[in-house]
């Protein structure tokens, strides 16, 4: 377990961030209804075998990793995952990442909310001093999205990860380009209110 970020269920009043099970599995694998927008992310689950691996590889870490069900609170139903992950307690520093979301969720508060969630959980009751995310230099969304948020662009790292591995063995079938972005405590009250106000907008 994660002694600095903990594993809090983080609530707000459209949605709750609760830690993955893997009594999650069936809804999770429902999730991804139309794998286009996650084409340029490898291994999101799309049935219930691989949603149960997608799980237990989030869990399998937990000093660096905190993987959560995006939980709408009117219905009870899973909308998405999200993560906090290469946690770093010593340097007061995490990514968040590993997100996706039903088609009808998108474009909705549930992604704003959720990050808000994140980042007021990491900067003002953790008291981290930098958050970053990671993306396909070629994911448009979600480079846009992670943009919107306040996050600053901060270069290419160049063949950073595995893309495409397939096979017991990871065979790598490409290497992916990652744009990296992060936002410090510095940005964080700035942030903060661009956030609450895309929250306050109706749906």
């Amino acid at each position: 377990m994660s002694i600095w970020l903990g594993t809090n269920e983080l609530v707000a009043e459209q949605i709750t961030l609760r830690p993955l099970t893997l009594d999650d599995a069936e809804q999770l694998a429902q999730v991804v209804d139309n794998p286009e927008p996650y084409r340029w992310t490898s291994g999101t689950p799309t049935d219930i075998a691989s949603a149960r691996d997608w799980i237990e590889k989030s869990l399998a870490d937990p000093e660096h990793r905190v993987a959560y069900a995006v939980v709408d609170n009117s219905t009870g139903r899973i909308l998405g995952s999200t993560s906090f992950y290469e946690i770093d307690a010593a340097n007061l520093s995490t990514s968040i990442g590993y997100t996706f979301y039903a088609v009808d969720a998108q474009g909705t508060t549930v992604n704003p909310t959720a990050k808000y969630l994140l980042l007021k959980h990491a900067f003002e009751d953790c008291g981290a001093v930098r958050v970053v995310w990671h993306t396909h230099e070629s994911n448009a969304q979600s480079r846009a999205a992670i943009a919107k948020l306040g996050a600053t662009f901060e270069g290419l790292l160049r063949k950073h990860r595995r893309f495409g591995a397939s096979g017991a063995t990871g065979d790598v079938t490409g290497w992916r380009t990652t744009a990296q972005y992060a936002m410090t405590d510095d940005d964080w009250p700035a942030a903060r209110a661009i956030l609450l106000e895309r929250m306050s907008r109706t749906s």
